[in-house]
């Protein structure tokens, strides 16, 4: 449950819909509060739980080089409505919130963010995983691929016990009602600890209850069944960075560390942080994107 330390957006953010060929999709847009924005955009895709206010603390400040800074929620996914609700047009079909398929959700932000040119994506742990899926679909053009606090496949050790015990605890019944049963039995004293301030816990209760149960329980059930697809990846012609927290907790830092040398990526390790460096430490993570950003860019124009 990655929490942010406030919500009131900065200046240059605004709060947007995308419409995607299949609905609309939630997403905070940030610009440069002076300058254009010559340079390649980005989105941010966030992880299991989460929403795109976990990158709230980044946005001004990445926006700020020159750069359109969008972060999306992912189907079902607090603002983004339930694929459950949505009436597709005729022979458009729906995502079913599987990898693959919110691969190609995310692959289509790109485009339409991109508008044909390249794109700088960023995927948090179960993000990263759905940004490896948009990578190797191979539509539109990637500037570069970072993947945040994320792992080569299946999530392993503690975190993986919790998310199985969410699996037990929702798979029967996979409702709104239920998620507001697991809120009063699990989640608000979970909140708590992670922040003093009621307004926060009011948006992590707000937001897991305005998710789809179905959508959590099969993104729960690819975040423990996701297989390693590290050497297809490599493969693809971009930069990439992998990035963590030095404290981070979910894919074993090693782990980290081999996908990073197998992809022939750059590893960078934020220091001070955990799981959630883009709210634990916004200020290094957002300069080391930057820079990263600002790298390939200028590699590409020689």
């Amino acid at each position: 449950m990655s929490t942010p330390e406030f919500l009131d957006l900065p200046p240059g953010v605004r709060r947007t819909d995308l419409s995607l060929s299949y609905g609309p999709v939630a997403a905070l847009r940030a610009l440069p509060t002076s300058g254009g924005t010559e340079l390649s955009p980005a989105v941010l895709v966030h992880g299991f739980t989460g929403s795109k206010e976990d990158f709230i603390a980044l946005l001004q400040s990445l926006a700020q080089a020159g750069r359109e800074v969008v972060a999306i929620d992912l189907p079902g996914t607090y603002r983004s409505p339930g694929l459950e609700t949505l009436t597709p047009p005729p022979g458009v079909r729906l995502p079913d919130y599987r990898l693959s398929s919110l691969g190609e959700v995310v692959s289509e932000v790109l485009d339409q963010v991109g508008d044909g040119g390249p794109v700088h994506l960023v995927g948090h742990s179960f993000g990263g995983l759905v940004s490896r899926e948009a990578a190797l679909v191979d539509r539109s053009p990637l500037g570069s691929l970072t993947l945040m606090c994320s792992g080569p496949g299946a999530m392993s050790g503690a975190a993986a016990t919790r998310t199985r015990n969410l699996i037990a605890a929702v798979s029967m019944n996979p409702t709104s009602e239920r998620l507001r049963e697991l809120w009063d039995e699990l989640f608000e004293a979970e909140a708590h600890r992670r922040s003093n301030r009621p307004e926060i816990v009011d948006f992590l209760r707000d937001r897991l209850l305005s998710s789809s149960a179905v959508g959590l329980l099969r993104m729960a059930e690819d975040l423990l069944g996701a297989r390693d697809r590290v050497d297809e990846l490599a493969e693809v012609d971009i930069p990439k960075l992998v990035l963590y927290g030095e404290n981070d907790d979910a894919w074993p830092t090693s782990e980290q560390d081999d996908m990073a040398a197998r992809l022939g990526a750059r590893r960078l390790v934020i220091p001070g942080a955990g799981h959630s460096p883009n709210v634990e430490a916004p200020e290094t993570t957002s300069s080391a994107l930057t820079a990263f950003w600002n790298e390939t860019e200028s590699v590409g124009r020689r």
